[in-house]
């Protein structure tokens, strides 16, 4: 027989990896409300509620706005297999990790993905995505990576979806990185099919992807010729669940991450979209500038760096993993190692929702600090946190 186990204690962590991020005590405390079942009538109540929640972050007035049972990549893969079927040819931007997902997403749909590469930190643009559109001809859809969690690159999205739909092809975004952090104008930049994750900027555990689909989109769906590969990521099936009025059982609801992801929603609403977008901002430059200071630099192409997930460079002659480790186990901070190619070159600091916080990034400076003197046998500098603060009070 095995051992009794004891109560749960994990350590307290300052997670400032690419996710999760910090959760807010609210939304921890709207996870311990006793549950109700997935059909009853308050319940579908708070359903409704975090549709219209999602549909003002999404900047959407998408009837389809729903939040998926899954993380984000359930939300990947709900948009492409709904949208795919074999022999579509679809357009996959590829600038980091994400990009490549989707691509094997398409090919399991039996799709024909036709790559269009840059490199890693650099982003694509518009003439770019319509010369390949223009030379494939009749493209089901584009799919790019809003914000490339891998290299921290922000790809601008502005007219794309007017550009994809000349060409009669639908835009399909991947925001798991972006959704309440920076700008996302779905309506305005006709975006078809949005997707993102709970444990983002939304800072909510993560266990469900926010979804929202366009008229278009939706009319894809209905027009299908052969049924969705998938039986549980059938959207023509969980429309009915979340429409109102219909509400047709599909699958048992996870309650308490949707009590979750309404407390955390509502907290987004309560600071304002524009200004937590400024936040984000205001709270990345000052952790660049005092990263600068130990030889730091961002990986993305200038202009396009992310201030939600922030890639930099690692300074010379570093053993990257080893002060990774040490933040975790002298200080309780996380933060993230690169992939693919930039493993072993970048870190991955994410400052999204609750961990974007000026505390946050002072506390991160202080270690670095402290382990940089460390390292060089004299004592910390304090030029990062100097740098840091006078980046903050330009801001002010």
């Amino acid at each position: 027989m095995p051992r009794p186990v004891g109560e749960l204690a994990p350590p307290s962590r300052l997670l400032l990896g690419p996710g999760p991020s910090m959760v807010h005590p609210r939304v921890l405390r709207a996870m311990s409300i006793p549950l109700l079942g997935h059909l009853d009538p308050d319940f579908l109540g708070i359903m409704n509620e975090v549709q219209a929640q999602l549909r003002h972050v999404f900047r959407t007035t998408n009837v389809f706005t729903i939040a998926l049972s899954g993380t984000g990549s359930a939300g990947m893969e709900a948009s492409l297999v709904n949208l795919i079927e074999p022999g579509d040819t679809v357009i996959v931007g590829i600038n980091g990790v994400f990009g490549g997902r989707m691509a094997d997403v398409v090919e399991r749909c039996g799709g024909i993905p036709i790559k269009i590469e840059a490199a890693w930190g650099k982003v694509f643009d518009p003439q770019q995505i319509e010369d390949a559109l223009r030379h494939a001809r009749g493209v089901k859809a584009v799919a790019l990576v809003h914000a490339e969690t891998s290299t921290g690159a922000h790809q601008p999205l502005e007219g794309l979806g007017a550009l994809c739909h000349r060409y009669g092809a639908l835009l399909v975004v991947d925001a798991v990185t972006s959704l309440a952090g920076v700008p996302l104008e779905t309506d305005a930049w006709e975006i078809d099919a949005c997707f993102s994750g709970t444990q983002k900027c939304l800072s909510c555990p993560p266990g469900l992807s926010p979804l929202t689909f366009s008229t278009r989109a939706l009319e894809v769906v209905k027009t299908r010729k052969r049924k969705v590969q998938s039986w549980y990521l059938d959207l023509s099936l969980i429309a009915d669940y979340w429409a109102e009025g219909k509400r047709a059982y599909h699958h048992t609801a996870p309650i308490s991450m949707i009590y979750a992801l309404r407390e955390a929603l509502r907290l987004v609403l309560e600071e304002g979209l524009e200004a937590r977008f400024a936040r984000h901002r205001r709270n990345s430059a000052a952790l660049i500038a005092g990263l600068a200071t130990f030889g730091c630099a961002l990986q993305a192409k200038e202009g396009h760096g992310l201030p939600t997930l922030n890639c930099v460079t690692v300074p010379q002659n570093t053993d990257e993993a080893l002060i990774r480790k040490s933040l975790l186990a002298e200080f309780d901070i996380e933060i993230g190692g690169g992939l693919g190619p930039l493993a072993g070159k970048v870190w991955r600091i994410g400052l999204m929702g609750e961990s974007s916080r000026q505390e946050h990034v002072m506390a991160l400076l202080s270690a670095l600090e402290q382990i940089a003197g460390r390292h060089k046998g004299r004592k910390p500098a304090g030029d990062a946190l100097t740098t840091a603060l006078q980046s903050y009070a330009s801001c002010a």
